[in-house]
């Protein structure tokens, strides 16, 4: 066989190619400093630092075995069913990227490759607040046992009305600090629960009767590795004179005493409010009642919006037995958004979502919460072995199920009240004997100027709640509008038999009492709510009116000797109101008084220098004094 001249073909298999190594600088690096970094450095509340290659290297397998479980980083909502800013959900590719890596024997790689460790800063992150509010006592937690959920009073030290467009929370002990709350009170009601004054009390979720209509609409939180959030121009908050802030937050034992003592920073705007977003709930607390060994116990909410809105920002909440979380909303032609869902909850781990976009609601849409809760011994952070039933309420102990979106109504102007009106009838649907629903439909009628229908809905709330004072005291302003002034008059008697230093119910009590002529308990009452409130000046300028109308009565009697003294009264509290001096002289003149007489009219012309009334009366009484001699 003769084989020169051919060539043979051989078929070689391809020599795979070694892939390029996973390396923490290139690879590992981008991904520790965005998502785990802000918590995992010093001074913060992770327990150890990932800084550096040598800091992730030590905790290499941890970390592959903590993001293959979906364990950290923490967060809850599942990929697709919402976009979320900030979000730290890992990709599929980025969880095996720590595996490889670590299989691979954790190289470090080319330093040059890779991000430059982070810089954070240690003091405040948008710079020196324009106020800083401080706790007035700190907190001394145990070494040891349950979690615990405290609450800080802080005053707010302005005198006048402030626009704010950031806070920052600073927890003053990362370690302990696990998150908060902040709620606005400006009626200052937190301090009544309160048994030693400025060392603030616990409780985990917080409800406040407020004595009027001003719905919260911004989420004020701050959980680990947070940044304040800027409102944008136009939704800035307002800041009252004598308001509080009441900081609610959740605090775990570390093993040793620890002294937890945060501060509040506020950042002010010049920019009033111009937009009025609103936080509206979804919840179903009352439908709460979950046996023992109970895997899929499920509670619903569904509400019908009558106007176009925005969703801004979504807080989901429940507490240890919470499972699935689903928030959507069916659009009036069917179609369905989701809002968020969350396939395995953890309280530990709530917090505020903000959307990178807003979802458009338009109105009829139906906007539905279906929480699922385990309360079985799978349950692995079922408070209770072997589980117990649990029903709705707000100790920690108890279940919660609710879904609160901040919505921003389309329309220009503010819409809250109509937006409250459709969420308190809907709530009286499911409680119609509730507290809550019936003060705010009682509230929400009284401020339109029907008291007649307000005064039902006040009675069902003092009859759910009997010990409330501002129920009864609301009651009472209903009837009061009424005109039904005994009856009025009878229940803030009873407003401030529950609470005598209520001091809204004495005003009241002291408006009814003037309307009805009583112009001595007027003035006494009036007069203690001065003592109370000495900044009051509406009751300052009733008091003043009061003494007035006592003294013309008086007067009119013939009586002007203690009409003289009820004028002079009155002057300690309107001492630049010229009716007053002229009434005042002219009791003088009549009881021959005449040097006080025209002292009085001299008042007037030093107020008014063109009072042609007062210089006519102050030649009269010369003309008189000369006649007869005095």
């Amino acid at each position: 066989m003769n084989l020169v001249g051919k060539c043979m073909l051989l078929t070689v298999p391809a020599i795979a190619q070694p892939a390029s190594p996973v390396t923490f600088h290139r690879d590992i690096a981008p991904i520790v400093y965005r998502d785990c970094a802000p918590c995992h450095r010093p001074g913060e509340s992770a327990p150890f630092s990932l800084l550096t290659y040598e800091d992730v290297k030590r905790h290499a397998s941890q970390i592959a075995k903590v993001t293959q479980d979906r364990y950290m980083p923490p967060w809850l909502p599942e990929s697709g069913y919402g976009d979320f800013v900030d979000a730290r959900r890992l990709t599929d590719a980025q969880i095996q990227l720590f595996q490889t890596w670590v299989k691979q024997g954790t190289p470090a790689g080319v330093a040059a490759s890779g991000p430059a460790p982070p810089k954070f800063t240690t003091d405040w992150q948008m710079g020196p607040p324009d106020l800083v509010l401080r706790a007035t006592r700190p907190y001394q937690l145990p070494a040891e046992g349950t979690e615990i959920f405290w609450n800080f009073i802080m005053p707010v030290p302005i005198t006048t009305t402030r626009w704010v467009k950031a806070i920052e929370i600073r927890p003053g002990n990362p370690r302990a600090f696990h998150h908060a709350n902040v709620v606005l009170d400006r009626s200052r009601a937190a301090r009544k629960h309160e048994t030693v004054p400025g060392a603030g009390f616990p409780g985990m979720d917080l409800s406040f009767e407020e004595e009027t209509f001003d719905p919260d609409g911004h989420f004020l939180s701050w959980k680990p590795g947070s940044e304040p959030v800027v409102e944008p121009d136009g939704m800035a908050w307002r800041a009252d004179p004598g308001m509080d802030l009441i900081l609610n937050v959740h605090l775990r034992p570390t093993g040793k005493v620890e002294t937890v003592s945060p501060v509040i920073g506020l950042y002010f705007t010049d920019k009033p409010q111009s937009k009025f977003p609103m936080l509206v709930q979804l919840e179903h607390d009352g439908a709460i009642d979950i046996p023992p060994g109970e895997k899929d116990f499920v509670i619903s909410d569904d509400f019908r919006s009558s106007m176009d809105l925005n969703v801004l920002e979504i807080y989901p909440h429940a507490h240890y037995l919470g499972k699935v979380m689903e928030g959507y909303a069916t659009l009036p032609d069917g179609t369905k958004k989701w809002l968020i869902r969350i396939p395995a909850w953890d309280l530990n781990w709530q917090g505020v979502f903000r959307l990178k976009k807003p979802i458009f609601l338009p109105r009829g849409t139906v906007i539905s919460m279906r929480y699922h809760y385990d309360n079985s011994s799978d349950n692995v952070r079922n408070p209770n072995n072997p589980p117990q039933r649990v029903v709705g309420g707000n100790e920690a102990t108890a279940e919660m199920g609710h879904l609160w979106l901040q919505v921003l109504p389309i329309a220009e102007g503010d819409h809250r009240a109509a937006l409250q009106e459709e969420l308190v009838k809907q709530r009286l649907q499911k409680y119609p004997d509730d507290f809550t629903a019936n003060f705010n439909m009682g509230d929400l009628l009284l401020g339109k100027g029907d008291a007649e229908a307000a005064v039902s809905f006040f009675e069902k709330a003092c009859k759910a709640e009997p010990g409330s004072a501002l129920a009864a005291t609301e009651l009472g302003v209903a009837l009061f509008t009424s005109k039904k002034l005994a009856e009025a008059e009878e229940q803030l008697k009873h407003a401030l038999a529950i609470d005598p230093a209520y001091t809204d119910a004495r005003f009241n009590l002291a408006s009814v009492e003037a309307s009805s002529a009583k112009w001595e308990a007027a003035s006494a009452d009036f007069k203690q709510v001065l003592t109370d409130r000495p900044d009051n000046t509406k009751a300052r300028e009733h008091l003043g009116e009061v003494l007035i109308l006592w003294g013309d009565q008086l007067a009119k009697s013939g009586n002007d000797e203690q009409a003289i003294a009820h004028y002079r009264d009155a002057l300690a509290y309107r001492p630049e109101d010229v009716q007053v001096h002229g009434r005042l002289g002219m009791s003088f003149a009549r009881a021959e008084r005449l040097d006080e007489s025209q002292a009085e009219f001299e008042a007037i012309l030093r107020i008014d220098p063109k009072s042609e009334t007062a210089k006519q009366a102050i030649e009269a009484i010369k003309v008189r004094k000369k006649a007869t001699g005095k």
